[in-house]
């Protein structure tokens, strides 16, 4: 009786497991890169707490950026990225000086501050997605310039290599930081 009433009920399911699989697996990168134990073994959590309010503003060598320039870089682009997704057209820039704000800037504002910020952030991402399926991410950003179309999938995977790349970069001012002893 039951099989006459929902005949499809265990197909539709799995297609409606399957259907989000995309959107959820972004979701997840986003989390993880934060603060769980991915299979590089580094994650923005480990890397942010090895500096306090004074070292994560030094900077190793005069052409490397301190820890907090670049957790500013990030927080600016991921409410780049967000707005971007909101349908807004491109704000930041490369050649901005939000994108790169100077350690006298930040220190006004605070280490403690810039972490709660980059958190925010990504925190904000994530509750944007909430709701979105996979079509969404196949939605073509409409202030795309003609010659790069491009979806909101390929906004949201850019922010995550553009996540790694900088993580990467934090081990190395990290390094740096530890061979002139401003950090253990």
């Amino acid at each position: 009786m039951l099989r006459q009433l929902f005949p499809h009920k265990k197909k539709d399911l799995k297609l409606s497991m399957m259907k989000d699989i995309l959107i959820r697996d972004i979701k997840q990168q986003l989390r993880d890169v934060e603060a769980a134990d991915l299979w590089i073994d580094e994650n923005f959590e480990k890397k942010l707490s090895q500096v306090d309010d004074t070292t994560a503003f030094e900077r190793p060598i005069p052409e490397m950026h301190s820890m907090a320039e670049l957790a500013s870089h990030l927080i600016e682009w991921r409410r780049e990225v967000l707005s971007r997704l909101k349908g807004n057209p491109r704000g930041l820039e490369m050649s901005d000086a939000a994108n790169w704000r100077n350690n006298n800037e930040l220190r006004k504002r605070g280490w403690e501050s810039i972490m709660q910020d980059l958190h925010t952030a990504q925190q904000d991402i994530i509750s944007f997605l909430e709701g979105k399926d996979d079509t969404f991410l196949q939605t073509t950003y409409p202030h795309a310039v003609p010659s790069f179309p491009h979806d909101y999938k390929y906004l949201l995977t850019g922010l995550i290599h553009h996540d790694m790349y900088h993580l990467g970069q934090m081990g190395i001012t990290i390094k740096f930081l530890k061979i002139q002893h401003l950090i253990r």
